[in-house]
């Protein structure tokens, strides 16, 4: 069975040791790993979802491309096929570094001895790269199509409106209409309703932003709020640095190693569409709406607040699902299914807190941090975060189920 056999080729990444192939001519899996992070960091999209689909195209070429070695020098064949696969995914959709992209593919192709086994590997990856990038066409994951214009609702008790400072207008709200890799379509799992106003947890949930993610609390601990600001930034840019850890620790072959990162940004892709369509279904106003708005919201017992503010300023869409939760819990369960729950102690940083570092050895870690950090920054209600969580497992758990479509 197709599915099986790419989920028990890239569940042999469980065992992490060094790679032995990096110490030759370099690790090119590696090499190109960062070339494609700092392609997208450097001239990448203005919106996430676009971002992982570049990574999601890009290095699903390069696992099509060394699933098989019709070459005499396997090691040649899947170099060049891995760099041409990338480089020409990359040059397309990032086309501003042209430049640099071509300059990479010559380092690498330089290290590659001339013969038929680099030439079927060029060929081979440029092939795959033109073949993802037109199964991908008009997907609905541009820029333009992602924010397309959304009207703002009717102000209503529990219904999103624009936030201060900026009350910009609804973001993201496209990503719901674009077409995903694996899912069926965008509302496959979509989550049940939140909370009801006035509810118990409803009530908990407020008082809980209310309390720790206001610009001034006292309740809230330094650590809290060094969470809040370390876990503030994009969750794609904040995965990238776990991702490579578990890549540069596996000793697997390159074709493993691709389809782990592959199949992790294709999660993330149908994830970040998901949520979308989550969130525009009920359109849940934020906390800072509800805690300003609390004699509307159907809770007599509760004041309204009409100059609380929030830690961290509030993106503009609504509340329910937490989106970077919904990251969390999907990179979480690609890692887990595919290295493992746990790894050697890494560091990571963060360009939102640029003095901090942190030490993990669990992925599920990471999720609790994001779980805690939109609550404590006063963005999120903790119901929203766990459902995000809970909504991110499940597409990333569709995802490898059906992996094995992406490569017919």
């Amino acid at each position: 069975m197709a599915t099986r056999s790419v989920l028990v080729c890239a569940a042999m990444l469980v065992t992490l040791a060094p790679s032995a192939a990096a110490e030759e001519r370099g690790d090119v899996v590696l090499q190109w790993y960062d070339t494609t992070a700092d392609t997208i960091a450097t001239a990448g999209a203005p919106t996430q979802s676009t971002n992982s689909r570049t990574w999601a195209i890009s290095w699903l070429a390069a696992a099509r491309a060394l699933r098989s070695t019709p070459a005499a020098n396997r090691r040649d064949y899947q170099d060049a096929a891995l760099a041409s696969a990338v480089h020409t995914s990359l040059a397309a959709l990032v086309p501003a570094r042209t430049k640099e992209l071509d300059a990479a593919l010559r380092r690498t192709l330089e290290q590659i001895p001339d013969g038929p086994s680099e030439d079927k590997g060029v060929a081979a990856g440029q092939a795959q790269a033109r073949r993802v990038l037109a199964s991908r066409e008009n997907d609905g994951l541009d820029p333009a199509s992602v924010n397309a214009p959304y009207p703002t609702p009717e102000p209503k008790p529990g219904i999103w409106q624009p936030t201060p400072p900026a009350y910009s207008p609804a973001l993201q709200a496209g990503n719901r209409k674009a077409r995903p890799f694996l899912l069926a379509r965008p509302d496959q799992f979509r989550l049940g309703p939140p909370y009801a106003l006035g509810s118990d947890r409803y009530r908990a949930d407020l008082a809980e932003v209310r309390t720790y993610g206001s610009a001034d609390s006292t309740s809230r601990t330094p650590e809290q709020t060094e969470t809040a600001t370390f876990w503030l930034g994009s969750s794609m840019t904040l995965y990238t640095q776990p991702l490579r850890v578990a890549l540069a620790r596996s000793h697997q072959r390159p074709a493993a190693q691709a389809t782990l990162v592959a199949l992790f940004h294709v999660a993330l892709v149908d994830t970040q569409i998901a949520t979308s369509d989550t969130k525009y279904a009920y359109l849940r106003w934020r906390p800072i709406t509800a805690i300003r708005s609390a004699e509307i919201d159907g809770d007599p017992a509760t004041s309204p607040e009409p100059n609380w503010t929030p830690l961290h300023t509030t993106p503009a869409h609504p509340d329910y699902p937490s989106g970077h939760n919904t990251y969390s819990g999907a990179a979480e369960q690609v890692l887990t299914a595919l290295v493992g729950p746990r790894t050697a102690p890494f560091a990571l940083t963060s360009p939102t807190a640029p003095d901090v570092t942190r030490t993990y050895t669990a992925w599920r870690t990471l999720t609790q941090e994001n779980v805690d950090a939109r609550v404590w920054s006063g963005i999120h209600t903790r119901s929203a975060d766990t459902a995000g969580v809970d909504l991110g497992r499940r597409v990333a758990q569709h995802t490898l189920r059906h992996a094995g479509r992406l490569f017919r």
